[in-house]
């Protein structure tokens, strides 16, 4: 491979590469733009742009913006099925919302490891939460990772520079668990849903989705098979678990078992006002009143007005969730049971998560770590 370099205009030198088509043959010349303020710099950066190319590390000079890379990605991943409607759209909030104003029209190949540390600074100063800086941070790396496998740039910026980490108190779990359940009485909506994620872990998607078929009272089990989930573009909607491991079977306590035969005793007495007769084994647990399936958006507003009058607005319905992981770390469950019954892929993501609540008994941390990392557990 040739070249030479040219200077247009004072000091604006460039460098002109003379290579052959792999496919045609035909002889291609290309013109790159070197930072040098004098002509041996540019001679010296000419050589070390030859190298790269034979050495196969150039990358071909282009001219996308981060901002519309990012969407174009956010398109593909969801129209090959690789993310859902649901997080597509979360993706695209966190690109509007914090990536497009601040990096959007940053070329891709110029985004430097400083321009994330300044992009997470701004994000911080802005009064965000740095749960939601690691959020965008995460659509970003994963966008570049793409960008790093098509030959598009020579690293992923994101990487050397990590998201902020997250701090325990944004995981708001309930405190009193016993007295949380008294108050959950007295909502006729909410009481059963919340109870389920309190002592199960399931994600509300998952709960909204559950049919008496998946529900054995005798053997007190649930089996998480699908999960209903709500988007502006198809609005609510069946779809498979987050993962291979979200298709479960979780244990019921004896709480949540006389919970569900009360919830089903209900159902059935309500059927026979209306005269729908015997209940289908299909029927889902928590439909509305016409049968249709439930929204998740609403059942988290309801939930946000319940916890706001009950003076506990810090919880959030997923914080069930965490709140039933803290009780069985509390309790010494090992973390590979713990990452089952949560429907996580692997214990290192759960350990990951929860690493916090492991702070008060450092030997519990330790029991963790060693059940996460054995060779011989089956994951």
């Amino acid at each position: 491979m040739k070249g030479h370099i040219r200077e247009r205009g004072k000091g604006n030198w460039y460098a002109v590469i003379d290579a052959r088509d792999p496919v045609t043959g035909a002889r291609k010349r290309k013109w790159h733009s070197l930072e040098a303020r004098t002509k041996r710099d540019a001679q010296v950066k000419l050589a070390s742009l030859i190298a790269s190319v034979d050495q196969g590390s150039y990358v071909e000079p282009t001219r996308v913006a981060v901002g519309e890379f990012v969407r174009a990605r956010i398109e593909q991943w969801e129209a090959a099925g690789a993310i859902s409607p649901r997080t597509a759209e979360r993706y695209r909030y966190s690109v509007e919302n914090q990536i497009a104003p601040h990096l959007g029209t940053k070329l891709l190949q110029k985004l430097r490891p400083l321009d994330i540390e300044k992009w997470h600074s701004t994000l911080r100063e802005s009064g965000l939460a740095p749960l939601t800086i690691r959020n965008a941070h995460r659509v970003l790396s994963k966008a570049l990772k793409d960008a790093l496998g098509n030959d598009m740039i020579v690293k992923n910026v994101a990487t050397a520079k990590p998201a902020p980490r997250t701090d325990a108190d944004e995981m708001a779990i309930v405190q009193d668990v016993r007295g949380l359940v008294e108050r959950l009485k007295l909502s006729a909506r909410l009481h059963v849903p919340a109870i389920v994620a309190l002592f199960t872990g399931m994600r509300l998607g998952e709960i909204l989705a559950l049919r008496w078929s998946r529900v054995d009272l005798d053997k007190k089990v649930i089996q998480v098979r699908e999960a209903v989930e709500h988007t502006k573009k198809l609005g609510v909607r069946f779809k498979p678990p987050k993962s291979k491991a979200g298709r479960r079977d979780i244990s019921l306590p004896d709480i949540l078992v006389d919970a569900l035969c009360e919830h089903r005793k209900a159902q059935l007495e309500l059927r026979m006002k209306l005269g729908g007769g015997k209940l289908p084994d299909d029927a889902l647990l928590f439909a509305d009143i016409d049968g249709a399936l439930p929204s998740p958006n609403s059942v988290s507003a309801a939930w946000s007005d319940f916890v706001e009058n009950i003076e506990m607005p810090h919880v959030t319905f997923h914080g069930l969730r965490h709140t039933h992981a803290s009780q069985l770390i509390s309790e010494g469950v090992d973390i590979v049971t713990i990452s089952k019954r949560l429907g996580h892929a692997k214990p290192n993501i759960t350990l990951s998560i929860y690493a916090h609540l492991f702070q008060k008994d450092d030997s519990k941390a330790a029991a963790a770590i060693n059940a996460a990392l054995n060779p011989n557990a089956k994951w």
